[in-house]
């Protein structure tokens, strides 16, 4: 679930980026980098437990 926000964000991020609303693509990177982060520290976990 959180994999899928981050990759939705990113889709975002590109699309407004093309787009020319560079205020929401930087926004958007940056939730969609803070998912990734989150979805890699849950699978460390979930794998050492």
């Amino acid at each position: 679930m959180v994999l899928e926000l981050a990759i939705g964000f990113f889709v975002l991020a590109i699309i407004a980026g093309v787009v020319g609303q560079q205020g929401i693509a930087g926004l958007s990177m940056r939730i969609a980098k803070w998912l990734v982060i989150i979805f890699v520290v849950l699978a460390i976990i979930s794998f050492l437990l």
